[in-house]
Parts: C-alpha cells; structure tokens; sequence
C-alpha cells in the first residue's frame, strides 16, 4: 500500500491551510498595529511582507516535502 500518495493530499491541505492563517494573523496584527502608530507604517508594512515570504515559503517546503519518495519498508 501507497502511503506516501494517500497523505499527499493531506499534506497539501493542512500546507495551505496553515499559511493562510499564518498570512491572516500577520495582516491583522500589522493594520492594528498601524492604527496604534501610524507614523511606523512604512517599516510595520515592510516587516509583513517579509514575515508573509517567510509564512508562504514554509508552505511551499511542506509542499515540497509532499513530493519526497521514501523507500518501501
């Protein structure tokens, strides 16, 4: 039995579902944090798109690990 190719899917999913809420909190914080000081908001948005690259990139390493063929036991 295949197991790697049933739990792909799997992988797939919770990848993407982690990196949405990932992406959420991120943009969430960052626009309170820009009604709270709105004189930081060039470097507060600089920080949220690196921290969005960091959350998105995780997700395409899990991806990635999806695709990683392990030997037959």
């Amino acid at each position: 039995m295949n197991i790697v190719g049933q739990l792909a899917p799997l992988a797939f999913g919770l990848a993407v579902i982690g990196s949405g809420i990932g992406v959420g909190l991120i943009v969430g914080k960052t626009i309170e944090s820009v009604a709270r000081q709105p004189e930081l908001q060039g470097r507060l948005q600089t920080l949220m798109w690196i921290g969005i690259a960091l959350t998105e990139a995780l997700c395409f390493i899990a991806i990635g690990v999806a695709f990683i063929p392990f030997p037959a036991p």
